[in-house]
């Protein structure tokens, strides 16, 4: 009974062996899950961005015309003959491209400062609450909403000279002229551009400055209303600078899609662009699918991506600088 009674504590002081869970009988699970979830994000990188923009960069250095669309490899090294080529502002397809780089500046500038500004009266207008805020909120969001094709279609409708719904307004109704002008040829036609680009990236603006809003709190307006600061003071003082971030990115990202955009102008022009509304997307695509010189178009493109990634560059690099500084 002795031994019995005394086996009995050492028994139930026994530490119990520990259960191994299914990552310790794995370690190697553990170690390759994230470039396991991460694979298939990576493969598609490669397949839709980075292999396509390689080939592009190898089109560039090589004459790849239409006698070779059939063999790629067959096509003669031109080295930095494409570029050269388009860097000629003597000859006809360099001065043909320094203009379209001239009108895809100024249809950027204009773009995305009026995008910026309609967006952020639009997200200070529709801060303060109301009646029917919501409502109104999403009545503005619906250009982001709608499908970019089925936007420019129908701008393409309305600016149309003898049928579209612009022309029976400002001739029919308003009476502001007596001759319906062209709006998607001559020199109209770069205010049309504007107008469909603006009003497709103002709702983004305006969806991006009004998140930034909300984390701004309603007790610093209260507290500058009370010292008898007016609204555009307020606005100076305290929404601009709580704002910096967002506009940071958002100016950056703005002038990258406008700089870039090639659906507007192909959708609302189709494959005969009018000089006024020859941005440097559709430039370079017509160089390329028209005259069937892939060569140059690669090394047009090449040249796009160099001047983006250097002004994308000396963007961040400045306001970084300032960031620090402030």
């Amino acid at each position: 009974m002795s031994v019995a009674t005394s086996d009995a504590p050492a028994a139930a002081t026994r530490p119990a062996k520990p259960r191994r869970s299914g990552q310790e009988r794995r370690p190697g699970l553990s170690r390759w899950l994230p470039y396991l979830l991460l694979a298939p994000a990576v493969l598609l990188e490669l397949l839709i961005h980075i292999i396509p923009m390689l080939v592009g960069i190898w089109m560039s250095f090589v004459k790849l015309t239409k006698f070779y669309i059939a063999n790629w490899s067959a096509a003669p090294w031109a080295g930095l003959g494409n570029y050269k080529v388009a860097l000629d502002f003597d000859n006809a397809v360099g001065e043909g491209l320094l203009k379209s780089f001239g009108v895809t500046i100024a249809f950027s500038l204009i773009t995305v400062g009026l995008s910026w500004v309609l967006g952020m009266a639009a997200a200070v207008a529709l801060q303060p609450p109301f009646r029917g805020r919501n409502w109104v909120r999403t009545l503005f969001l619906v250009p982001y909403a709608l499908p970019a094709y089925a936007g420019i279609l129908t701008w393409n409708f309305m600016l149309q000279r003898d049928t579209g719904v612009v022309n029976h307004i400002l001739v029919d109704n308003l009476g502001l002229t007596s001759d319906r002008p062209f709006w998607l040829i001559g020199g109209n036609a770069l205010v049309s551009l504007i107008t469909v680009a603006v009003w497709k990236l103002w709702t983004f603006a305006f969806l991006t400055l009004m998140a930034g809003l909300q984390s701004i709190p309603r007790d610093v307006y209260e507290a500058a209303a009370v010292d008898g600061a007016g609204n555009l003071r307020q606005w100076r003082n305290i929404t601009l600078p709580s704002l910096r971030p967002v506009n940071l990115v958002l100016v950056l990202v703005l002038f990258l899609w406008t700089f870039s955009d090639f659906n507007t102008p192909y959708v609302l022009f189709g494959t005969a662009q009018p000089p006024a509304g020859d941005l440097i997307t559709f430039h370079i695509y017509n160089a390329s699918f028209l005259t069937w010189n892939f060569g140059s178009g690669a090394a047009m493109s090449v040249l796009l991506l160099i001047f983006l990634m250097i002004v994308t560059g000396i963007y961040l690099l400045v306001t970084g600088r300032r960031s620090r500084r402030a």
